[in-house]
């Protein structure tokens, strides 16, 4: 990455929206802007777990300002992602479709685990470094993340469906505080966490971590009222917790330090910070200054840098979990990779990471082999489907997924996705690859040409008649494949002269 390069994270929270723009100088990132507002996003569920017009507009018109910020930044210059209220929502395609197109920029839904992991890189990253044994929590809007972690390595992630707007909504609809109201809240927050006790017994780390919206919300009002800067006590809380019950209702509670926008949602939050302390033998909680979208930040660069993209580990661990044979997986993704450099012969940013996709793909698409030789590929995209997988967000395993359950069989499944040029060819790259690879030995593909005609939308593979020749049973898949293509709006056309 060139030195004064300018990136941007966006962060679509449950209750905020926040964009974090900064400029790559010498290995560090130094903060150039910060926008954000409160969108209430996670508020905005009807019965059916859709989202109302009125939320999503909120979200959108806040994306437009966005924007207007972004101007000029290309795409690799810029990530977005999604958390639980869009991992939640049935409608969130109807989000995310407008939402693009007003950004400019793609937006990437993200597992619970895989915002846990980029909290804590955030987190890490501006703090001291330290062998010490660090959990750090996150409550969010409608979630809350937990990890435990020594240094830059996470080593436990998990997410949990409680937040500050969900329990506010639940349990404190009116706004009001009673001691009845809390204790249910605080109970309520803790059935929902307990499963942390197994893995964050107090036992298995030193110093514990608060991330972003309700920790920093209450270490604001604290420290006004005079406890300690940059930390949350349990006695802190309880004092809190009686200013609250003594206002007794939410528009009543004046506080110094406590924003407008948090009002509405100080009863959830602190509901389940207070239940998660308790419950974790949380004394004393350390504000840190990090969050998701530095995570973002970071991670951005270390894929631009291509040597610790946290998704190359992923897929070598899924390789050696589920046993894949990695001589042909290597050998079908060289095969793959020398096809689809005919078909996207430009090197950028995006024909880059069309092939690093396809490159996975192929070294996964045996994953299915773990649980039967019959169907494999459909069991392939299950397991990719429905894996907790670091640095992939949800939609990148869903198409990761696709590829694999398309690399054989009939091709009818996947016609929605022959929209989309890009995906056809990596489709296509993989497809042949497997074929030219059936034998389990390197194939003769010198010589080889393919090509395609966007237009009318056909490929052509141009291979020796010598070679048909020598290679029956190649050239007999390579025509049976002709015939899978016929029942999709593409063509594949095997010439030999």
């Amino acid at each position: 990455m060139k030195h004064g390069t300018f990136l941007a994270a966006i962060d679509l929270g449950s209750n905020s929206f926040r964009l974090e723009i900064g400029r790559y100088d010498h290995g560090q990132l130094q903060r150039v802007d910060y926008l954000k507002e409160t969108v209430r996003l996670g508020n905005g569920f009807d019965e059916d777990r859709n989202l109302s017009l009125e939320a999503m507009t909120r979200g959108w018109d806040c994306l437009a300002r966005f924007a207007e910020r972004l101007t000029g930044f290309k795409p690799e210059q810029v990530r977005a992602v999604a958390t639980q209220t869009l991992r939640e929502a049935k409608n969130r395609e109807e989000f995310i479709q407008r939402g693009c197109q007003i950004l400019g920029h793609p937006i990437e839904v993200i597992a619970g685990t895989e915002e846990a992991r980029l909290i804590y890189q955030g987190v890490t990253h501006l703090l001291p470094q330290s062998s010490e044994r660090r959990l750090v929590i996150d409550i969010g809007g409608r979630s809350t993340e937990l990890v435990l972690g020594v240094g830059t390595q996470t080593l436990q992630t998990a997410s949990f469906r409680v937040g500050s707007v969900a329990w506010s909504m639940k349990y404190f609809p009116k706004g009001e505080f009673t001691e009845t109201t809390l204790y249910r809240a605080e109970i309520a927050a803790q059935a929902v966490l307990e499963e942390a006790l197994t893995h964050y017994p107090r036992h298995q780390w030193d110093s514990a971590y608060g991330a972003s919206g309700t920790v920093g919300a209450v270490a604001d009002v604290l420290e006004m009222a005079g406890w300690p800067v940059g930390q949350i006590s349990r006695e802190g809380l309880n004092w809190l917790v009686k200013c609250m019950l003594r206002a007794g209702n939410a528009n009543k509670l004046q506080l110094e330090g406590l924003k407008d926008d948090r009002r509405a949602v100080i009863g959830g939050g602190v509901s389940v910070l207070r239940g998660l302390m308790e419950l974790l033998q949380i004394d004393t909680l350390q504000v840190a200054q990090g969050a998701l979208r530095h995570g973002v930040l970071l991670e951005m660069v270390e894929r631009d840098a291509h040597t610790t993209d946290a998704r190359d580990v992923s897929v070598q661990r899924l390789s050696q979990k589920f046993a894949i044979d990695s001589t042909q997986a290597e050998r079908v993704s060289q095969v793959a990779a020398s096809l689809i450099a005919q078909l996207l012969p430009e090197q950028n940013a995006r024909t880059v990471d069309f092939k690093r996709k396809l490159h996975w793909a192929a070294l996964l698409h045996e994953i299915g082999m773990a649980i039967s030789t019959s169907d494999y590929h459909k069991h392939g995209a299950y397991i990719l489907e429905n894996a907790d997988t670091v640095g992939f967000s949800m939609p990148e395993l869903y198409r990761l997924g696709l590829l694999v359950l398309g690399h054989r069989g009939k091709l009818k499944k996947l016609d929605a996705n022959f929209e989309e040029p890009e995906f056809t060819k990596l489709l296509l790259a993989l497809r042949l690859a497997v074929i030219l690879c059936h034998a389990r030995q390197e194939p003769q593909i010198q010589g080889m040409a393919l090509s395609c005609n966007p237009q009318r939308q056909r490929f052509y593979l141009a291979v020796d008649s010598t070679w048909a020749v020598q290679f029956p049973q190649s050239a007999h898949l390579l025509r049976q494949e002709s015939l899978a293509w016929q029942k999709t709006d593409w063509a594949f056309e095997l010439v030999m002269p």
